[in-house]
């Protein structure tokens, strides 16, 4: 029996490589680049796989019987294995699909330790919070820019960040409107 635990090693843009690779080897066998090609194409518009990746990921695939090698070619440079989904693969696959993901739990954020760092050392944490949303508000112009020129997947992928960092707003406002008293809890 293989370990489900294995891929969470390889863990990416919050997605299992190993199981997205699986998922693209559904549709027949293919080689080590062209899985690269096909996961960069579909998923990796801003953080590319690389070869590294793919073949180790692959080589813990085939360890634990999810893939198998199809067929090795010979060329004019080094032999191309051709990789193919086992049925325990497909198997694993569903597994995966079917199985909701965790939200994400932001209960300690970066942003908020600094707010409160900057409140302890006398500093101005309400500076901190301007900065930040000037930040967000440049990435969610940078993002509607990507979405209005984007193909459906591109739109997709911009609408769950531009949700999050919505969110990320409406947490800098609630902050700001608090950090009177939020002082004098930390003073405490």
């Amino acid at each position: 029996m293989y370990t489900h635990c294995v891929y969470t090693v390889c863990r990416v843009l919050g997605m299992s490589i190993g199981h997205t690779l699986l998922g693209l080897l559904e549709s027949g066998p293919r080689h080590g680049y062209d899985l690269k090609r096909a996961f960069d194409e579909k998923f990796g518009h801003d953080r590319p796989l690389h070869y590294g990746q793919v073949y180790s990921t692959m080589s813990r695939l085939l360890k634990n019987g999810l893939v198998e090698v199809d067929g090795i070619e010979a060329g004019g440079g080094p032999e191309r294995k051709r990789y193919a989904i086992t049925d325990a693969g497909i198997t694993d696959v569903e597994q995966w699909l079917a199985t909701p993901e965790k939200p994400a739990e932001y209960l300690q954020s970066t942003l908020y330790t600094k707010v409160v760092l900057a409140l302890l050392t006398h500093r101005d944490a309400g500076d901190i919070l301007d900065n930040q949303r000037s930040e967000h508000l440049r990435s969610m112009r940078i993002l509607t820019d990507r979405k209005r020129h984007g193909d459906l997947a591109d739109q997709l992928v911009c609408d769950h960040a531009l949700f999050h960092l919505e969110a990320d707003l409406r947490w800098l406002e609630l902050t700001a409107a608090r950090l009177d008293k939020l002082r004098v809890e930390v003073a405490r």
